[in-house]
């Protein structure tokens, strides 16, 4: 690894500066749960709530408990 600075030219360094340390790191903690979906079936579930209702709906129908 090497000790030269290697921030490119176009982030400028108020932006850095500006920025919150941490300010994600407890949800991080308590873990994440994100799954990445194939292309073609973002069209069909675009957002998280299409994909939450369809997998509620799947969970009913097959009687999988959400023990």
């Amino acid at each position: 690894m090497s000790n030269e600075d290697t921030l490119r030219a176009e982030y400028p360094a108020d932006l850095i500066k500006s920025g919150v340390r941490g300010k994600y790191a407890s949800r991080y903690r308590k873990g994440t749960n994100v799954v990445v979906i194939d292309p073609d079936l973002h069209k069909i579930f675009p957002d998280s709530e299409s994909v939450n209702r369809a997998l509620r709906q799947y969970a009913e129908e097959h009687q999988i408990s959400q023990a």
